[in-house]
């Protein structure tokens, strides 16, 4: 029985000595396990993360891409053939897309991208580029699935103003703004102001849209707000839009848009007044009895007002010419073109800004200028001199909207320094209150 109690008392022993050793190797195998594990976690984090490029919706990484311009007199099929794409397949994709992407509309000068997974295959996709706004893919595989893009545009309320030293170009590049903003304060002002009598002094102020796209300005939206003052005459030109009104309107709620335009061509200058001049071709003094607009020949030229063509002509005197019956016996005739606008014939119903012909020097003309001349019962008057009435007011019961919107865009056309880098704190902070509740509706 002794013999047996001490094996009895061994065997205990023994097993709680396994215990120990199994509980001390558990934790060592725990140790080692954590010390693995943190060396993978250390490993995996050593490698960098690479994010993928992503360009017109693709993963630009699994492709090969070839990057060019188009270049003058280059066809897609000049290009594709280049690239080893069979003449059938860029046969299938102008008829697949000619209703909607048709390819006869690629231009010289623009963006294109060519695509291929495999470098020893011809591409499967052409990408082009008309504008910043917006790209086109062609599937070549697929024409079916070709499609066109645009962009997400971000806009950007910004402000701008100048005082004018010698000519608007001049005073626009100095104050670093975009000349597409002439365009815009023109456009909004050429019933009101007579852009070809602005002189030293005169004064301006914008508020408009500037768009981007991933970050990157492309260029200028919508003017929301013009000021300018000209011969000690201050004009405003407020944006508003509802359900019935779209446009620029003046401070009592008058559309800007009147029954003539100022001018028949844009960013031209008066080269010669209507009265007495002497003739650079006949050499003598006789009545001028119209206004000339000098302009680089081409330069679109605007019917003035909606009416009718009563003719279309070419004189040796005129030149080639185009002659407009508006309403009230007034006419306008646009004397010296090099071309006519081919859609604008005798009997045309023509609108107010619609081009009818290009600036040229047909005719009794020494340089490219447009001859304009405005009849009046009869009798050719100068047509700088007319005071016409102003359009009415929109509707009294439209107006507290209207003044509403009015009242915050001048508010801050008032408050706009002609020295934009002293912009007050609180205009900057309106703007940016503005933006974030168009943000965050």
């Amino acid at each position: 029985m002794g013999k047996v109690r001490i094996f009895r008392v061994l065997g205990v022993l023994g097993f709680l000595l396994f215990i120990i050793v199994l509980l001390n190797s558990k934790g060592n195998y725990q140790r080692a396990s954590a010390s693995l594990n943190l060396d993978q976690a250390i490993g995996l984090s050593s490698f960098p993360i690479i994010e993928p490029t992503l360009k017109y919706g693709f993963v630009m990484d699994y492709y090969h891409a070839v990057e060019d311009v188009i270049k003058e007199n280059e066809f897609l099929a000049d290009i594709l053939l280049r690239h080893n794409v069979p003449y059938e397949k860029i046969h299938k994709l102008a008829a697949a897309t000619k209703d909607s992407l048709d390819v006869r509309t690629l231009r010289a000068n623009k963006s294109y991208t060519l695509l291929n997974v495999d470098t020893t295959t011809a591409p499967d996709y052409f990408i082009y580029e008309p504008s910043p706004y917006k790209f086109r893919v062609y599937d070549l595989n697929d024409p079916s699935k070709s499609k066109e893009v645009k962009r997400k545009v971000d806009k950007v309320e910004k402000m701008a103003s100048g005082i004018i030293e010698s000519s608007l170009w001049n005073t626009m590049i100095n104050n670093g703004l975009d000349y597409d903003l002439t365009t815009r304060m023109e456009d909004a002002l050429a019933w009101s102001v007579d852009f070809h009598h602005i002189q030293k002094g005169d004064q301006f102020k914008l508020i408009y849209e500037e768009d981007h796209i991933e970050g990157e300005v492309v260029g200028i939206g919508d003017l929301i707000g013009a000021y300018f003052k000209n011969n000690d005459h201050e004009y405003f030109a407020i944006y508003f839009e509802n359900e019935r009104h779209n446009g620029f309107f003046d401070l009592e709620g008058r559309s800007m848009k009147r029954a003539f335009l100022k001018s028949p061509v844009k960013f031209s200058r008066i080269s010669s007044s209507f009265g007495r001049r002497f003739h650079p071709i006949l050499k003598k003094r006789k009545m001028h009895l119209g206004t000339d607009y000098a302009a680089p020949k081409g330069t679109p030229i605007l019917a003035v007002a909606d009416g009718v063509v009563s003719k279309r002509a070419f004189t040796r005197n005129n030149g080639r010419y185009v002659k407009i019956k508006h309403s009230g016996n007034i006419s306008t005739q646009y004397l010296h073109m090099s071309k006519f606008n081919s859609k604008v014939k005798k009997g045309s119903h023509v609108k107010q800004g619609q081009v009818i012909g290009y600036v040229g020097k047909t005719g009794l003309a020494t340089g490219n200028h447009v001859c304009f001349r405005f009849w009046k019962d009869g009798k050719q008057i100068n047509h700088l001199k007319q005071n016409l009435p102003p359009p009415d007011p929109m509707p009294e019961a439209e107006l507290p909207r209207y003044y509403a919107v009015r009242d915050s865009i001048k508010n801050i056309l008032d408050s706009i320094d002609f020295d934009l880098s002293v912009l007050s704190q609180e205009v900057a902070q309106k703007v940016e209150d503005e933006q974030n509740e168009k943000s965050n509706p």
